[in-house]
């Protein structure tokens, strides 16, 4: 049946397709078409059965009023205007685009040569291009109360559900897998405190990936931002309400890895999809010629400082918020979010406005503060109320636990706060995200058993990913049926967790680590939708993840492990510094013991003071030794009526607490961090 359209309605309020009871809002940006096109399709999304101009044109946006049409409806857009690349425009009517603004897609986009046809060959790319579906989910959903991210646990969908035996078939990979009672239990099992799903967006395979027959598994590549992909997500915007609802039921947080600084229709060659065919000059950034800048290594950088550009961003993180109580956002590559034409600033109007916008302002915030770009490493400067991810922390530790020279100085700044990079004006170390090991890059058992990335399987000839991990081997590369050197490395991938958690600041690690993962010395995965990136839930070792739950619980437990202050050496009660620094013989350490390149061991003393009249003070003992070789340490006196108790040592995960002998000496094992607590009874 033909319908028509008409302006009547004035301009939307909402940009896409809004559902009403008369019919259907379209709205669209674009400032330099000449005129843009809706395209609706039949039920099955096969056939386009009308074509209608959009009638109404204000302030760059295109728009109109489709009576009687409904909720289900399938669409497309197309747009006439010139095809001038030197000024940045490439309109190509024969190009199906999908509305940014989309909510639900009904099939995945999927790599196609015509996708990227030259406009002269006029190759219409419809049969290749997913349909938007209109739909106008709840908007009723909140996040819990406003936090730091604590414990933050980085999951991606496919890779933790694929293999797991608890999770039937047909859901297995998408996001209804993560509703499944075993999984929550498990994650919540760890002492978790907010999960980062890594990106569900909708996106497209890179050109490359198709050509070799693999596929982009990380999601890092993404075309609409609403609208989730139907491969993670076939039951549309309700599947990620019900999985945020199972992890607030279980008070656990829930942020989404969102991709705004790119799009996945990539350099000039690549295909045209959403943004390129509806306005490529208004949407990207790009230099004089008219070529495209790219400061995100992905062909393209999205022009955020324009308001229609900015105006998405905002509007696709209160979409979330509103329709599935998302508790916030990491931000890929977020200086892109800060930059300009004359370069990045942490006043930028997008930074400023997130910052202040009443619906996101309590949100959780985390950047991945670099990019490629001009001055683009930008780790302490993002603005309230914006955590950032902790690079220094990853490598500092890295080369601690590696036994480079001269390391315990710089260690001693990433377990006090990073306050050289965090530490200004009414700012607190959780601002700094700490990890060993994030998705990119070595797993955090590979970083113990490959000195070399092998990075063959991606199609590369091995020069993607990172060349410098500071990674260690126990003298033998990749896997081994020693159980000598596997013990040895098992040793260490837990001496680094509990360097991580008895760190100054929020945490992160990545789902899988906590059991022994690994990638088998791939270090840029995002290629391998396979068993290389599928947890392998058989080989579980149970026993890790029993290991970080109990670091997760003696942190959260005490106060001298996890109060959000820089340790600063300061006297924070009576007479009492909050952190000193003990050499072997349990004095403080002087210059020449920082400076020492053959010291290996770093001791430390923490003081939480009294937070109310009702709590007591506490001291905690730090011993991180990366030696190979035992350290006899000499333990400072306990204050009167206290004694102290060897709670956890990392060369022994299983071992009961220890109420240590009253001489105050103590051997402490190679390459092992012990935590020893002052408690009243003595």
């Amino acid at each position: 049946m033909s319908v028509s359209i008409t302006s009547e309605r004035g301009l939307p309020k909402r940009l896409g397709a809004t559902p009403t009871k008369r019919g259907v809002e379209f709205a669209v940006t674009s400032e330099n078409a000449d005129w843009i096109h809706l395209c609706l399709f039949d039920e099955s999304g096969t056939r386009e059965v009308q074509r209608l101009r959009l009638p109404g044109a204000a302030d760059g946006v295109r728009f109109g009023f489709v009576p009687d049409l409904k909720p289900g409806a399938r669409y497309g857009l197309r747009a006439e205007g010139p095809f001038n690349p030197a000024a940045g425009h490439r309109f190509d009517p024969s190009k199906l685009l999908v509305d940014p603004y989309a909510i639900r897609l009904d099939r995945p986009f999927i790599y196609h040569p015509v996708l990227a046809a030259p406009a002269d060959q006029r190759l219409d790319s419809a049969p290749y291009v997913p349909r938007a579906i209109v739909c106008d989910p709840e908007r009723h959903a909140a996040p819990l109360a406003s936090s730091t991210p604590g414990f933050v646990y980085e999951l991606h969908v496919r890779g933790f559900s694929q293999r797991h035996p608890a999770v039937a078939d047909p859901i297995r990979g998408t996001l209804a897998a993560l509703c499944e009672p075993a999984l929550l239990d498990h994650i919540a099992a760890l002492g978790v405190d907010t999960v980062e799903l890594m990106p569900i967006a909708a996106w497209i395979d890179e050109r490359h990936l198709s050509q070799l027959g693999l596929t982009n598994a990380w999601g890092y590549n993404p075309i609409t931002h609403m609208a989730l992909d139907p491969r993670l997500a076939p039951g549309g915007p309700g599947d990620l309400r019900r999985v945020v609802d199972g992890f607030h039921h279980r008070g656990i947080r829930v942020l989404l890895d969102v991709v705004f600084n790119h799009s996945g229709e990539g350099p000039a060659e690549g295909p045209t999809l959403s943004y390129r065919g509806l306005d490529n000059a208004l949407y990207y950034r790009h230099a004089e010629d008219g070529a495209l800048i790219n400061d995100t290594g992905c062909g393209n950088t999205f022009a955020c400082d324009r308001e229609p550009v900015a105006r998405l961003v905002l509007d696709t993180l209160r979409h979330f918020v509103e329709t599935a109580g998302v508790d916030g956002f990491r931000y890929d590559l977020a200086p892109v979010l800060g930059r300009d034409a004359e370069g990045f600033s942490p006043a930028a109007p997008l930074l400023r406005t997130i910052a202040d916008d009443p619906l996101l302002k309590d949100c959780i915030h985390i950047a991945e503060s670099w990019d490629i770009g001009p001055g683009g490493y930008r780790v302490g400067e993002f603005p309230p109320p914006f955590y950032e991810w902790q690079d220094r922390f990853r490598d500092d530790v890295r080369r601690f636990w590696r036994g480079d020279p001269a390391m315990v100085g710089d260690l001693a700044t990433r377990l006090a706060g990073s306050a050289d990079i965090f530490g200004g004006a009414r700012r607190r170390p959780s601002v700094g995200v700490n990890m060993i090991a994030p998705h990119d890059g070595f797993c955090l058992a590979d970083l113990t058993a490959f000195v070399d990335k092998h990075n063959a399987a991606n199609g590369e000839d091995n020069r993607d990913g990172h060349g410098e991990n500071f990674s260690w081997n126990q003298g033998v590369e990749g896997p081994v049926a020693d159980h000598q050197i596997q013990a040895r490395r098992q040793r260490d991938v837990r001496a680094l967790l509990a360097t991580l958690f008895v760190s100054r600041g929020s945490l992160m690690i990545v789902a899988g680590d906590e059991i022994g993962r690994t990638q088998r010395g791939n270090n840029n995965a995002y290629c391998q939708d396979n068993e290389t990136l599928w947890l392998d839930w058989a080989a579980a070792d149970l026993s890790l993840a029993a290991f970080v739950a109990r670091l997760a619980r003696l942190r959260r437990d005490h106060p001298a492990l996890s109060a959000d202050r820089f340790l600063t050496g300061n006297i924070v009660e009576g007479d009492v510094e909050d952190v000193v620094w003990l050499t072997e013989a349990g004095t403080p350490m002087r210059d020449v013991d920082w400076h020492d390149p053959t010291r290996h061991c770093l001791a430390m003393s923490v003081y939480a003071p009294r937070r109310s009249t009702d709590d007591n003070s506490e001291r905690a003992l730090i011993y991180l030794n990366a030696a190979a070789s035992c350290v006899e340490v000499r333990l400072p006196a306990a204050r009167p009526r206290h004694r102290f108790t060897l709670f956890l040592r990392s060369d022994e995960p299983g071992a009961e607490t220890l109420l240590l002998p009253a001489d105050g000496t103590l051997t402490i094992a190679p390459r092992a961090v012990y935590v020893i607590l002052e408690q009243h009874g003595g």
